[in-house]
Formats: structure tokens, C-alpha cells, sequence
């Protein structure tokens, strides 16, 4: 099989996740030739790639012509979004650049990506469809629900993802404060009970293209730091897979999905879903589930793809470097295109 694609926001960890995921496959049975895009002549992804090219922000009205033009000049069949907010821009551009590029746009449909990214309609999807969820409030109810749950409670923004504006607040006056800070970021706020146990897991869930079955499930342990996974524990953890295969099949969604969820004594409790490709997909490729590789399969190709099983796996991340010579990364900024032959990662560790 060969195939081009175009991963976006080359310089994201869950963009490298997909470039990484996309590599592993090429050293099996699929030829993906990659082309990145990025804002920034920093970004590391767009060295490794087969080829790579500047973009303007996701803010600019000249973003979706930008990818668009991408597309068609290099015969793009799929595209890849390695942001959040870029996420959004291009599913509410879905139609424009499949219509003109023939490119298939691999993100969820907007209802999904609407319920996901606002952890409030996150939470009332779950009650609606008795899926067991972390109770949560609005901030004007916020003295009636630290009455019911006591503290430590969560307060983080509502479209908020990461850790950026996470708090465990002890008491009222921390909750109060967090909410403010919250809101004078621009954000609203959501409270939620707050879910003892360092037993933390993320589960990959890829669904067909019709919304019909289950391609892959996969769930990870994970420790994090700095609000990424740091060290992750691949196992079984049947009854979390299956709960998490219930959310995306209820959410309607297409293609990837994360589930987050801890447990309360054997039984998974969510507080978060994403319709995405997660940062961890290159951990779930290595163990046998590629994520990128199965919907790009399913959705481009139209094969009917199951994977049944899995490795299991302890990984440990570290910080690794990519270098290039001066005189290209100079070049990059002036020309907005990535000539990648001389970008190099040594084999020193």
C-alpha cells in the first residue's frame, strides 16, 4: 500500500505521536509518504518527515486555504490533525477541504467533537447514557456540591485540555480563586469530584467509518508528569477497554477516541473524552494497536479492520533531540518549505 498523507502541527506531541505511529507501519506493510505542517521552523516534526512546510496559525483567515493548497500540490489522500484547536478549525472545514482536495479529513463528526470538548456536556452525555462519570457542577452550584462531596474537589476549564488550569482545591476559598482564575483566562469553569487513587487510564478506541463496530481497544496505566504520560503500564484491563468501547460507540463517533477514567474500587469512573488521536498512539502502535495505520485503513481505503489483541508492555518516556544545520532550519523560515535531508537524531542512547 501506498499512500500520502499530511500530519498537522508537526511540533505537537500528539502529531509526533502520529508521525512515530505511521513510521512503525511503514516497517511492516505500508508505504505512508508523510508531509507535515507547522506555524513555527521550530517544530521537530517537520524535519522527520518526507517533507514539510510552514502554515499560518489557526487564528489566520488563510489557514484552511493553506492546508487546502497542501492537499491538492501533493496528492494528499488523508489528513491528520495534531492539535486541539486546529481540530476544530478543520471539522468545521470538513466539507469545504474533502470537496475540493479529495483528502479525507480523519476526525470525528462535529456532534462528537462538540459533546467532547465541553467536559459539561461531556458530563451530561454520560448521565443520558448511564455511563458511570465523575459527578460534576457549574459554578453556581458549587456550594451545594462541595456540601454533597466534601473536598478535595477538581476545578479546570470546561474547554480546557492538558493540565493548563487543573486545580485540587482544599477548600472553599481554593475553589473560588480557582474558578476566577479560570474565568479571567477566558474560560469557564467546571467543578468535579475529585477521584482518589493513582491508578489513572487511557483507553484508545477506534471505531469504523459507519459508526457500526469496534476496530481496536486498547488501555494504558499511565503516571503523568507535567500533564503527559510519563510511565505507561500496556495490559488487558478488560473491564476498562469495554467501558471505554460503550462511550465511543454511544458518542457516535467515527475514527479515534480517548477515554480517561480511574477506578472506584473495580469499576471505571470517566472524567474525560476525546474524539482524537492521543499522545500515547505511538506506545499502542509499538504494542501491536496503530491507531492511525487502522482508521487510515478503514476510512481511506474502506477495509474492514479488526485488531483482537495486544502486547503487554511497560514504557518509560524521555526527552530526545532533533538537529538540523543552521543554514536549513534559516532556510525553512524564508522559504516555508522543509527540505528533511538534513535533519538527524544520533543513536546515543
Amino acid at each position: 500500500m501506498n499512500a500520502r498523507v499530511l500530519v498537522t502541527a508537526a511540533g505537537s506531541i500528539v502529531a509526533q505521536g502520529i508521525i512515530k505511529s505511521l513510521k512503525l507501519a511503514n516497517k511492516k506493510n505500508s508505504s505512508y509518504t508523510i508531509i507535515a505542517a507547522d506555524m513555527s521552523p521550530l517544530a521537530a516534526g517537520l524535519y522527520r518527515c518526507d517533507s514539510g512546510m510552514l502554515v499560518p496559525p489557526v487564528s489566520s483567515p488563510d489557514y484552511i486555504d493553506s492546508i487546502i493548497k497542501i492537499c491538492k500540490n501533493n496528492k494528499v489522500q488523508a489528513i491528520f490533525c495534531g492539535s486541539d484547536d486546529e481540530l476544530l478549525a478543520l471539522a468545521g472545514a470538513k466539507e469545504v477541504i474533502e470537496s475540493s482536495t479529495g483528502a479525507k479529513l480523519l476526525t470525528g463528526s462535529p456532534d462528537a467533537l462538540a459533546i467532547a470538548r465541553d467536559k459539561w456536556r461531556t458530563y451530561e452525555f454520560c448521565k443520558a447514557n448511564n455511563l458511570l462519570c465523575a459527578p460534576s457542577a457549574l459554578p453556581e452550584d458549587r456550594d451545594g456540591f462541595a456540601r454533597e462531596f466534601g473536598f478535595p474537589l477538581v476545578v479546570k476549564p470546561r474547554e480546557g485540555y492538558g493540565s493548563l488550569h487543573f486545580y485540587v482545591t482544599k477548600n472553599k476559598e481554593e475553589m473560588d480563586k480557582a474558578i476566577l482564575v479560570i474565568e479571567q483566562a477566558g474560560w469557564r469553569a467546571i467543578v468535579q469530584k475529585y477521584l482518589a487513587g493513582d491508578a489513572e487510564f487511557t483507553t484508545g478506541v477506534t471505531i469504523d467509518k459507519n459508526c457500526r463496530y469496534t476496530m481496536s481497544s486498547i488501555s494504558i496505566r499511565k503516571i503523568i508528569k507535567h500533564g503527559q504520560t510519563y510511565k505507561a503500564f500496556i495490559d488487558n484491563f478488560h473491564g476498562i477497554r469495554k467501558s471505554a468501547e460503550e462511550v465511543a460507540l454511544k458518542l457516535g463517533a467515527s475514527g479515534p477516541v480517548n477515554v480517561q477514567a480511574k477506578l472506584e474500587g473495580d469499576i471505571p469512573v470517566i472524567f474525560e473524552i476525546n474524539p482524537r488521536f492521543s499522545a500515547t498512539c505511538p506506545m499502542r502502535a509499538a504494542a501491536g494497536v496503530n491507531e492511525p495505520d487502522v482508521v487510515f485503513r478503514n476510512a481511506v481505503l474502506g477495509e474492514e479492520v479488526k485488531v483482537d489483541g495486544y502486547e503487554r508492555l511497560v514504557c518509560m518516556r524521555y526527552w530526545n533531540e532533533v538537529y538540523v544545520p543552521y543554514s536549513l532550519y534559516e532556510k525553512t523560515s524564508s522559504s516555508g518549505c522543509v527540505h528533511t535531508d538534513g535533519s538527524f537524531v544520533p543513536d546515543y542512547f
